[in-house]
């Protein structure tokens, strides 16, 4: 079966200046463009196309990739999940939006806007272009145009996330040979449109696709849906009803229809062995061999364990208060008291793990901490960290190639494995909000259930290791779970909305954890400010460096409009574009 990532990658004849680009987009024609007078051509269409693909995997801008990551593990920093990491110099843009800095200025703010913006000019040109195409074939353009609306939609959904008042840009109002066609106000709502893209797509494209990669009609439900569960609540936190029960029926049908199931073991989906599994809805498609990285996952490489095999370079760190979450009692999560105590990243003689509470096993696949085997690359110890005193003993692990599939072309740090942008689980805990807050609690807790279920699993667990004489020699004790495993299901019926709601969130949040969703739900669900306030005062006990840091309500749950944007967006000397008025 043939991939996006398997067939070549080609680009635009000129890349568009769209709101927000810089000048370089303009000024350079890409290795491996199409001229002038072949893009107008079946091919030419298909090349842009793929070009848009690329740009969701976070490439197309020269230099520094993590910018315009699709996981946004950067834009993640503000979460109570996520620490900067390495050292406290390096990045020092990245401090500033940990700590609830952001600037109109700072270049990693911008270039996600650069990235999300292109990646839309990038669709407009392909429909653009498709429709100057003679006898252009029929199923074949509107499979085409589904594909580029699709994309579309997840670009200005991306944007919609970071930006509270985002411009729309289609390509009605898209024309690369008028830099200043694009360049329209941001002076209404844009969820609307980004529901119609994705309405559209899936009116077209097919059940299933010959090419892992292409989207699905059930990939493009499953988008739709997600904008609308984001609709789904108010910013005083309050639920909207009507669009969280215009996303129920959605969520319904791809759980009874959608053909997908739960992996078996929780750790499969973070693995390039299983990539694009039954779990899969729709999955970034990264690839690597000894003869071409570019198409690799190059946005994460920086945040890898300081250790070797990869040696570089420590960021994208994990909160104690992360950890702490996964603490259980009888099984289930501690919903109020889990950061009441610490988990302890302390070992002993034997570089075994000191704290043996009872653990969600979850955790381990999550984090990479003292005393746990990492993927089977050695036990975890305090030299993963750059540096301990800063950013704690903590590693992120979801995103990092398994040993199986290290290293095979160029940076250690990049590898294929895959970004599970869309999967089954998603949909079941969306689902299970919206039956909290129409009222079926009932409901609410069997879904939750069944994500529960898939990781109390005893196969999945991470195994006991112990460690050799050499640093990185271990030996696997079989059958012996590496920690205090202790996971249930809610057996009781769950009769207080409040509580059932506090845990569907939970629940999202250990699922989820390090995927680059945190802040942004908090956001949605209209409760960053009493979160992350509080997560403040905590984690800055460990992490001084946050002590005095102040989350604003109603300015931090979205980022500035770079200030870039609002200069390039001027027409006859006046910008399109407006600030957000609390920066």
């Amino acid at each position: 079966m043939k991939t996006i990532k398997g067939l070549v990658i080609v680009f635009i004849a000129s890349l568009v200046l769209v709101t927000g680009c810089s000048d370089e987009f303009s000024a350079k024609e890409p290795q491996g463009a199409f001229g002038e007078g072949d893009v107008a051509s079946m091919n030419g269409v298909e090349g842009i196309l793929l070009g848009s693909y690329n740009m969701l995997q976070g490439g197309g801008l020269t230099g520094q990739t993590w910018r315009n990551e699709i996981q946004n593990w950067v834009f993640n920093l503000p979460s109570d999940d996520a620490l900067k990491g390495t050292d406290a110099g390096d990045q020092p843009e990245q401090s500033f939006i940990e700590q609830y800095d952001f600037q109109s200025f700072n270049l990693h703010i911008r270039d996600k806007w650069r990235g999300l913006f292109l990646g839309v000019a990038t669709t407009n040109d392909a429909i653009n272009t498709l429709a100057l195409v003679e006898d252009a074939p029929a199923e074949r353009s509107a499979q085409i145009i589904a594909e580029a609306r699709f994309l579309r939609g997840i670009f200005h959904f991306e944007a919609r996330k970071m930006w509270e008042r985002p411009p729309y840009v289609d390509e009605t109002n898209f024309d690369k040979a008028d830099l200043s066609s694009s360049q329209v106000p941001n002076d209404r709502e844009i969820w609307p449109l980004i529901e119609a893209d994705f309405e559209a797509a899936a009116a077209v494209l097919p059940e299933t696709q010959s090419e892992v990669g292409r989207p699905t009609s059930w990939a493009a439900k499953a988008f739709l849906a997600k904008a609308k569960v984001y609709q789904g609540f108010n910013e005083d936190g309050s639920a909207n009803i009507a669009k969280l029960q215009e996303a129920k029926p959605i969520l319904e049908d791809i759980i009874n229809n959608g053909g997908f199931s739960l992996v078996e073991n929780f750790e499969d989906n973070f693995l390039v062995g299983s990539r694009n599994n039954s779990e899969s809805i729709f999955e970034v498609q990264y690839a690597i061999s000894q003869a071409n990285a570019d198409v690799s996952n190059r946005g994460m490489g920086l945040a890898h364990p300081y250790t070797d095999p990869w040696g570089c370079c420590g960021f994208y760190q994990v909160s104690q208060n992360l950890v702490n979450a996964y603490k259980t009692e009888g099984g289930l999560p501690l919903l109020d008291s889990f950061n009441d105590s610490n988990v302890s990243a302390d070992v002993d003689a034997t570089v075994t793990p000191v704290y043996d509470g009872p653990l969600d096993p979850r955790l381990d696949h999550t984090v990479g901490r003292p005393g746990i085997l990492f993927k089977n690359f050695k036990i975890a110890q305090t030299d993963f960290s750059r540096d301990l005193n800063y950013a704690g003993p903590f590693v992120s692990k979801k995103h990092v190639a398994e040993q199986e599939f290290f290293a095979q072309g160029g940076w250690q740090n990049l590898s294929a494995n895959n970004y599970r942008i869309m999967r089954l689980g998603m949909i079941i805990l969306w689902l299970a909000e919206v039956e909290v807050e129409l009222g079926d609690l009932e409901r609410a807790r069997e879904l939750v259930n069944l994500i529960r279920a898939r990781a109390s699993n005893p196969a999945g667990f991470v195994p006991r290791a112990i460690q050799g004489e050499e640093r990185n020699d271990f030996e696997v004790i079989a059958d012996e779970p590496a920690a205090n495993y202790e996971i249930s299901q809610y057996n009781e019926a769950w009769t207080d909305a409040a509580t059932a709601r506090k845990a569907v969130r939970f629940e999202t949040r250990l699922e989820f954890a390090m995927e680059g969703h945190r802040f942004f739900d908090l956001t949605r669900w209209g409760i960053a400010a009493e979160t992350l306030t509080a997560y403040i005062q905590s984690e800055s006990q460990s992490r001084v460096y946050l002590a005095g840091k102040t989350f604003v309500e109603g300015k931090h749950e979205y980022f500035p409009i770079p200030l870039e944007a609002i200069d390039r967006s001027s027409v006859d000397g006046v910008p399109t574009l407006t600030q957000d008025p609390a920066y």
